[in-house]
Order: C-alpha cells, then sequence, then structure tokens
C-alpha cells in the first residue's frame, strides 16, 4: 500500500509516516519508481507507534522496543544494556503515573456527571411541578 493510503486508514499525517521512516520505526520497501510500499501489518504498526508516542515515549525508545511488542521471549538481547533497561524503567514509571493521573480524573468526571445529572433530573421534576401549578384547571362542563 502507498504512503498516503497508509495515513487514511491509520489517520496519521503523511508527513509523521515519512518521520517515523527517517526514525526508524517503519521501513517501506521501495517501488521502481521511488514510491513507498508498506506491507500489509503496517497500519497496525503504525497504530501501535502512535499510541506509544501518545502516551509519551520518546521515538528512540520505541525504536528500540518495537521488536519486542509481538514476541518479546523470541528477541530479547542476551546481554541487555543497562543503560537502555533504566531509560526503559523510568518511562514505565512515568507511564504510571499518567495512568494515576488519568484515573483521578476519569474518577472526577464521574462524579460530576452524576451529581449534574441528579441536579438537571431534580431541576426538571420541581420546573415540571412549577408548570403544573401555574397552568389553569382545566374547565369542567
Amino acid at each position: 500500500m502507498r504512503i498516503g493510503e497508509l495515513s487514511r486508514l491509520t489517520g496519521v499525517s503523511v508527513r509523521a509516516l515519512r518521520y517515523y521512516e527517517e526514525e526508524g520505526l517503519i521501513l517501506p520497501a521501495r517501488g521502481g519508481n521511488g514510491y513507498r510500499d508498506y506491507c500489509d501489518g503496517a497500519d497496525e504498526m503504525v497504530r501501535q507507534i502512535r499510541g506509544l508516542i501518545e502516551c509519551g515515549l520518546p521515538t528512540r525508545i520505541i525504536r528500540d522496543i518495537l521488536p519486542f511488542l509481538d514476541g518479546p521471549a523470541d528477541l530479547l538481547p542476551q546481554v541487555p544494556c543497562p543503560r537502555m533497561l533504566d531509560q526503559v524503567a523510568a518511562e514505565r514509571e512515568q507511564l504510571d503515573r499518567r495512568i494515576r493521573c488519568l484515573t483521578r480524573n476519569r474518577k472526577a468526571i464521574d462524579a460530576y456527571l452524576r451529581a449534574a445529572r441528579t441536579a438537571a433530573s431534580e431541576a426538571g421534576e420541581l420546573q415540571d411541578e412549577e408548570t403544573a401549578a401555574r397552568s389553569p384547571e382545566p374547565a369542567t362542563r
């Protein structure tokens, strides 16, 4: 598939896809005409990369951990670099902090929605009672 189609499938701009290629995150084949040709599954890889970037991981770490996303046991280096392990552990801790913050924010939003819906419901009932009290009694014949 060509770069424009990959962009449409993933919602990632062509410019970002070129950047991913520059960073070594995706490696398209090149046709005889020089056009990029992405293999089947490239859309899932791009979505995975986008998700990792949105979580705050820098591309240099994504590049190093990307091969481990589908089968870490097969690709684990024989001697992991201690510096890399420290960087990935620090990024994981940052993700944990963000998850805790997002969870707190979601709970606050849930509480707000419950209170607002209750208030709106009570106001609606009160408004219905006030409307009924103001309307004239139906005429009897």
